[in-house]
């Protein structure tokens, strides 16, 4: 039976715009982090929001971009930019080049363009709100729109668009005032006296603990009187601050709301702080000149403080500008598992209600044993009783009852489906913002609907709002495996590994190899990845699936045996035939060419 089931003649995506009524203001479209990088000073630059290389090849192409960033969103006339780029040629012929040179463009934003280029008959614009460009943050920090100056003073080292003279000769010109122009502005930034904390940065007020939430405090960073001057310390730790707060599993207590001695001990004023505290962020930040050196530590505040992580990250000055991607990516993202993987076995239950019980109940989810696997259904269960509002455990519960089909436990498929969709729906909808929901609900769309365009949308939507959750980036190279790219799939699977390095999970996900190098025809590789996966989860159904598959395309059917064996009596009801029905391959190909490996490895057909 087919695990798909209605979803409206809109899809997913068109469910997602009916979403306003039901929750108000919460479903208002939300002003995301940026979603590209460029860099105008120095060797130009581009990046996505993803980690994709965002920048066109050609001089032309690249001149465009970099004249479009500079008018900051304003609209440009077609005709000016022809003739900037193509003073030397007809207007006709010029035109035809613009064409050319904005499609190289687009072509390198891919699915993003559409976000972030405007085009009319007449003009085009760059959506400068949903970019951040060096040059122009630097040029917001001189007029005292950002912060801190000092820091981006440090940064804007490059000559602006240094690799585009004698593009044109009208387009030098141009390039030559605005280089004016700006060296006027970075002198006025030299001389803005010291950095500010922007509206953004102000500590807010800590929460509550009788949210019965685990708490995480970040302390003010200590700093040696090199980095004093340029205040950089506190920015650090705002920075960490504003990182661990994408993960919704605990409040964060912003730097100035808490504070301690540099020996970790609290002065007798702030005992009863300490004690509505669960976690310390404490961290050092040494150096100077070229580059920063950060020493920074993780403290289980509860009972006796000890340290439970620490790091050590070397920062270069010409990478500040990357600041809020290296605190999320090397801390905040690094920081999130091990709290995970404390607080999972502690019996907290009281304490921590709802929350505290699905930290209880994913460690078992990843065991894919059936009675753990069940015991946590049963914690998510209680979870929802206590507070039946929360979107996390409402996102979770989808994810369970998910992988309780997937694991062919599910007597019910049609029941267990609905609650899928039921649970996952009513978390996006409680909280649009929630990237693990989001996530979570992207896979929902792949697995049961089969609606591939709707999943690449919310897993974007997630990881643009928080990019260091490598179960969701491991997810969605399942959804990019499906759609026959399985080279993207192991971009991402990769992109998981390197945010979270010390996932006490990752065995789990790397199954996923398996099914991207079995997509790809790697088979060798494909079994090699298999065999390690399933012994080290040897529950987990989905892991055996691929692993058969490849040695039955090596013809190593005696070896595919005990694996054929093992999938059965895990999944009694497994046939070719039924996994074809409901497996979601877009590619007849690909479709094909799994059931055929299946076959040969000795699977029952039905």
């Amino acid at each position: 039976m087919a695990m798909q089931t209605s979803i409206g003649q809109t899809g997913a995506i068109g469910w997602a715009k009916t979403l306003a009524p039901a929750v108000g203001k919460a479903a208002e479209p939300q002003k995301l982090r940026p979603i590209v990088r460029i860099h105008l000073l120095g060797p130009m630059r581009a990046s996505t929001c993803l980690g994709a290389d965002a920048l066109p090849r050609s001089r032309k192409a690249r001149a465009l971009l970099g004249y479009l960033c500079l008018c900051a969103g304003e609209p440009v006339s077609r005709a000016r930019l022809a003739a900037l780029l193509w003073d030397r040629v007809p207007a006709a012929q010029a035109r035809i080049n613009l064409r050319r040179a904005l499609a190289e463009l687009k072509a390198a934003w891919g699915r993003l363009a559409g976000e972030l280029i405007s085009a009319s008959r007449l003009t085009l614009s760059l959506n400068a709100d949903a970019c951040w460009i060096d040059a122009l943050a630097a040029s917001a920090s001189a007029s005292g729109r950002n912060a801190p100056g000092s820091e981006l003073a440090a940064l804007c080292r490059g000559e602006l668009l240094e690799e585009l003279d004698n593009t044109s000769a009208s387009f030098d010109r141009w390039l030559q005032h605005e280089r004016r122009r700006f060296t006027q502005r970075l002198r006025a930034l030299a001389g803005e006296g010291g950095a500010t904390v922007s509206a953004t940065q102000q500590p807010s007020p800590p929460p509550s603990a009788s949210s019965g939430r685990l708490r995480v405090g970040v302390l003010p960073f200590s700093a040696d009187d090199r980095v004093k001057k340029a205040n950089l310390a506190f920015s650090f730790s705002q920075e960490v601050a504003a990182g661990l707060g994408r993960f919704r599993w605990f409040d964060v207590i912003a730097p100035g709301s808490v504070r301690c001695t540099r020996s970790g001990s609290f002065s007798r004023a702030q005992q009863q702080e300490r004690r509505d505290l669960d976690y310390l962020v404490d961290g050092a930040v040494s150096g100077g000149g070229e580059s920063f050196k950060i020493d920074i530590r993780l403290l289980a505040v509860a009972g006796h403080m000890q340290p439970v992580w620490s790091d050590c990250i070397h920062l270069a000055v010409s990478d500040l500008h990357r600041l809020d991607e290296l605190v999320t990516e090397r801390i905040a993202a690094r920081i999130d598992p091990v709290i995970l993987h404390i607080e999972g076995p502690r019996q907290r239950r009281e304490r921590y209600g709802a929350t505290g019980l699905l930290l209880l109940a994913i460690p078992m989810i990843f065991s894919m044993e059936r009675k753990k696997y069940e015991a946590a259904g049963r914690l998510i269960a209680d979870a929802l009783r206590l507070e039946p509002d929360n979107a996390m455990v409402e996102a979770w519960a989808a994810y369970w009852h998910l992988f309780y089909i997937g694991q062919g436990w599910a007597r019910d498929r049609e029941a267990v489906t609905a609650a899928v969709e039921r649970h996952a729906r009513r978390a996006i909808t409680l909280d649009p913002e929630n990237a693990e929901g989001l996530g979570i609900y992207a896979h929902m769309c792949s697995i049961v609907h089969k609606d591939f365009d709707a999943a690449r949308y919310y897993f974007d939507r997630s990881l643009r709002l928080n990019p260091s959750m490598p179960f969701i980036w491991a997810l969605s190279a399942m959804t990019y495996c499906y759609i026959g790219e399985p080279d993207m799939a192991l971009v991402r699977l990769e992109r998981s590994r390197e945010v979270a390095p010390i996932d006490p999970y990752f065995s789990w996900f790397e199954s996923f190899y398996t099914i991207a190098y079995t997509f790809k025809g790697d088979y060798e590789r494909a079994v090699l990845v298999g065999r390690r996966a399933v012994k080290a989860n040897r529950s987990f159904v989905p892991g055996y699936r691929p692993l058969i598959a490849s040695l039955g395309h090596l013809g190593r059917r005696a070896e595919a045996r005990p694996y054929v064996r093992k999938l059965l009596s895990l999944d009694p009801s497994f046939t070719v035939e039924r996994f074809l029905q409901v497996y979601p391959i877009k590619k007849a190909g690909d479709r094909a060419r799994y059931g055929r490996g299946l076959r040969l490895a000795g699977v029952p057909e039905r």
